[in-house]
């Protein structure tokens, strides 16, 4: 059952990533580099690429060397925090969670890696700034997870359109950056959607 939840949360997030993957980078044009779609398309089929291998690994081995091909695979700045957050969320939990405080201390765990990564914190226009307000929104959550989380993720990115960036090459426009989606917090709200997309269907 493991191995088939991984390869599906596998298959599902290269898929809305690369269907993405064009307006990722148009919003990154916008702001930055221009290349956030191309480099998260490139690292997410590389994981696609050996998913058989990975979703063979224990739920917390997994994550770890899915996090790190993101890592090896993912120019600039987005491969070692999106890598750094899986990472991290493999020492949090070894098993699928099964329950909220499991899913926040995977969460929370991720959170922080990218906290001390980035060295940024909530509200520098960082894929923080969705992560955060979610995990945030979870636990004060009694019922009704998935879509917690997925109204937290859209709420929380149109935030990112008024913030002013203070980190990363979006922070060299100064006032300008203000009035643009966070390329980075996007690619979360595609990701923590292809999750829930699984979990409704698990």
């Amino acid at each position: 059952m493991t191995q088939e939840f991984i390869k599906k949360i596998i298959e599902a997030s290269a898929a809305t990533i690369a269907e993405h993957a064009e307006e990722l980078t148009d919003l990154d044009r916008a702001i930055g580099d221009g290349d956030h779609g191309i480099n998260m398309k490139r690292g997410f089929t590389e994981i696609l690429n050996i998913s058989d291998d990975i979703s063979a690994l224990p739920f917390g081995k997994a994550l770890a060397k899915a996090g790190m091909t993101l890592v090896m695979k993912i120019g600039g700045a987005s491969g070692p925090l999106f890598g750094s957050f899986l990472m991290a969320a493999a020492k949090a939990v070894d098993d699928v969670p099964s329950n909220r405080d499991e899913m926040l201390k995977l969460l929370d765990g991720g959170i922080e890696a990218v906290k001390m990564r980035g060295k940024s914190d909530v509200g520098a226009k960082t894929m923080l700034d969705v992560l955060a307000p979610v995990s945030d929104a979870l636990r004060a959550a009694d019922a009704d997870l998935i879509n917690v989380a997925r109204k937290a993720a859209a709420e929380a990115l149109e935030n990112t359109r008024d913030m002013l960036a203070t980190k990363g090459r979006a922070s060299f426009l100064g006032e300008r950056s203000i009035g643009h989606i966070d390329p980075g917090a996007r690619s979360v709200v595609l990701l923590i959607n292809a999750v829930c997309d699984v979990l409704e269907t698990a």
